[in-house]
């Protein structure tokens, strides 16, 4: 079977005369691959602009620059890090920014008291750029708005009201910045072999995701195992399904399995804003897609759950002795890149 992307112009797929072919491409994209391309979708383009010019700018400081952009306190979800892969040399950098800056501003947001743990940890700006951190926040919420049209689209697509998918009035967000670098090493021509971000899928209820260059890194895994490259579709934002909308759907939504494998000569950026519903949400098979008493396999969580350990889970997995000793002891971590690594 041949898959395709559907690129879905979200203004008419969510308008009042949506066409019924559209809202069938997303409804087989959503079972089949977990992942459509929306345009139209309403971010601002000045706004786009600004947050790219600002955070490329951040990306192309001098590394010594960019180090004192780590968490202070070594929080891998944080700031600035850049991450080597076993050789040393460099394959992603990465930028992370907190829904809230910090648990003060968590509490004026009307947080509750006992989640303010998540933000205890600050976000970290450049003192040479204030702008980008409120230009950061404003990208954020136009993403937000993004995901919950999304979702009330999906909600249509399978012929279910617009609100079957809950949005709460208090989301859980985060944003991550992956810069990845050249890659010119006589390795192998298999995409196994330069991989810059292994295969995974997202835990979130979407990902929307913004990526700048004109080379195919991101690929798709489909339903055959085979791997399908993400076109790319100037302006148009990609959405991924992420496992807690597998979990409401009791399995029909497929989640987007995805990976980045390396371009040559050429650098890619991609911008991810990961939105879960608020932290008290209960999250189970939701009413369409499970009799009352059914047996899912899906045990209820709430988004608290998924999301309290998420820094403990990430460094069981991913973490190297040095980073993990620098989280316990409360200090920045950078990676050594080696010699050749490009990007020194």
């Amino acid at each position: 079977m041949t898959y395709q992307i559907p690129v879905i112009d979200l203004e008419a797929a969510t308008g009042a005369d949506a066409p019924q072919d559209l809202l069938e491409a997303v409804r087989a994209a959503t079972e089949e691959i977990g992942i459509v391309q929306v345009i139209n979708h309403g971010v601002p383009q000045d706004l786009t602009d600004d947050f790219g010019r600002r955070i490329g700018r951040l990306l192309s400081l001098p590394r010594p620059r960019k180090a004192e952009l780590a968490s202070p306190t070594g929080h891998p979800y944080r700031g600035w890090r850049q991450w080597p892969d076993d050789f040393g040399r460099l394959e992603l950098e990465r930028f992370n920014v907190g829904q809230f800056d910090n648990a003060a501003d968590a509490r004026a947001a009307g947080l509750p008291e006992e989640y303010l743990g998540l933000y205890a940890h600050a976000n970290v700006w450049p003192a040479d750029d204030p702008g980008l951190r409120e230009v950061t926040h404003r990208y954020i919420a136009a993403a937000r708005g993004v995901a919950e049209r999304i979702l009330g689209l999906y909600a249509r697509a399978q012929r279910l009201p617009s609100g079957t998918f809950p949005v709460s009035p208090l989301p859980h967000l985060t944003l991550t910045v992956n810069d990845y670098p050249t890659w010119t090493y006589p390795d192998s021509d298999r995409d196994e072999d330069k991989l810059l971000l292994l295969e995974h899928a997202d835990g979130s209820a979407v990902t929307i995701l913004a990526q700048d260059g004109d080379y195919q890194g991101l690929q798709i895994q489909l339903p055959d195992g085979d791997w399908l490259p993400v076109p790319i579709v100037p302006g148009a934002l990609q959405v991924f399904s992420g496992t807690l909308l597998t979990r409401w759907s009791n399995g029909l939504l497929r989640p987007a399995r995805h990976r980045v494998v390396a371009g040559g000569t050429v650098t890619r950026r991609s911008t991810a804003v990961f939105y879960y519903p608020g932290l008290a949400e209960v999250l189970e098979p939701l009413p369409p897609f499970a009799e009352p008493g059914e047996e899912t396999g899906f045990e209820p969580v709430t988004t608290w759950d998924l999301v309290k350990d998420s820094v403990e889970n990430y460094l069981k997995v991913f973490g190297r002795p040095e980073q993990v000793t620098a989280w316990r002891e409360g200090r920045p971590y950078v990676a050594e890149l080696a010699e050749n690594s490009a990007g020194r």
